[in-house]
């Protein structure tokens, strides 16, 4: 059995874990629920999360001990969510403290223009393909060698986007040359 099978096992007697294992982010659910299987493992004293289910199944007493074992654990998730939304947060709202306008709107408005262009490119293309579907591949080629504006534009908003990172990091009084990660590592 998968580690998401299993988790969706425990999940009737973690009634909180689906919140974990939920969601888009694939990678982020697998991790989450190898988490709680190692719980129940733990738990249980068993080698396999089919196991440590089977057990938890059977016995009601080990049902409650998972519960209280996860609570701990679902505690120390909540901690490190909270970490993470407040360095957010605070990132936020060093840019938008930035006593130059053109520092704070910059960024955003390339990122409004990039985002426009690329729909308004993926609009016309479309439109064109349903209006003349005989030309699609030609169509579609032309599109493909568009490939180097885009890598321009896009490398240009990924160097706003790192040099923004080292301003708020100078800001918040992290050291320079690890701004990118500076803002991401535990205080």
């Amino acid at each position: 059995m998968d580690p998401i099978t299993i988790a969706l096992g425990l999940a009737q007697f973690i009634p909180g874990l689906i919140r974990w294992i939920g969601g888009d982010d694939r990678s982020k659910a697998a991790a989450l629920a190898e988490q709680a299987i190692g719980v129940a493992k733990t738990v249980t004293g068993r080698d396999s999360g089919e196991a440590a289910l089977a057990a938890i199944r059977s016995d009601p007493a080990l049902a409650l001990a998972l519960q209280q074992a996860w609570l701990a654990h679902e505690l120390e998730l909540s901690r490190e969510e909270t970490r993470q939304l407040a360095e957010i947060n605070a990132t936020m709202r060093a840019e938008a403290a930035s006593g130059d306008a053109y520092v704070r709107r910059w960024r955003p408005t390339f990122g409004y223009a990039v985002a426009a262009t690329w729909t308004a490119t993926m609009a016309a293309v479309a439109w064109a393909i349903v209006a003349e579907p005989t030309q699609a591949p030609s169509i579609i080629a032309a599109l493909v060698n568009t490939s180097p504006i885009w890598g321009i534009a896009l490398g240009v908003l990924g160097v706003s986007v790192v040099k923004r990172s080292h301003d708020k990091a100078r800001a918040s009084g992290a050291p320079v040359g690890d701004a990118p990660l500076a803002l991401f590592k535990p205080r």
